[in-house]
Parts: C-alpha cells; sequence; structure tokens
C-alpha cells in the first residue's frame, strides 16, 4: 500500500468516525469538516476530481454547521 492510499484510508476513516460522533460534541463536526478537506485533497491527489470537489463541498457545509453549533 503506497504513502496515498494511506493518506485516502486515514481521511476517510476519520470523516467515518467523526460523523459518527458529531452528537457528543461541535469539536467533532470541526474535525469531521477537516476530514472532508483531507478527503478532498486525496481525490484530487489520486485524479478523481469529482470525489474531490464533492468532499470539499462536504467540508465547507460542515464548516458552516460548525458555525451554526458554536453560536449558541
Amino acid at each position: 500500500m503506497d504513502t496515498l492510499t494511506l493518506f485516502g484510508l486515514f481521511a476517510v476513516s476519520m470523516m467515518l468516525i467523526t460523523y459518527t460522533l458529531e452528537n457528543r460534541s461541535h469539536w467533532m463536526v470541526l474535525l469531521f469538516a477537516v476530514a472532508c478537506a483531507l478527503g478532498s485533497a486525496y481525490g484530487f491527489l489520486q485524479g478523481a476530481w469529482p470525489f474531490g470537489l464533492v468532499e470539499a463541498v462536504w467540508a465547507v457545509i460542515a464548516l458552516k454547521r460548525w458555525q451554526d453549533r458554536t453560536k449558541t
């Protein structure tokens, strides 16, 4: 397994874990946004630009959700 594949596995695993734990803390929503950004980078690095684009959109959505949760 090469470095890029390990990076992608890490990013997607973090997305799954942080998404599952989102209800526990607003910090998990922020970590989910970071994981989505990492997933986006992975998608672009491996040449799957549709995946990279969708993950970038998810990162922006998650950042907005994190902002909304921290305002209360």
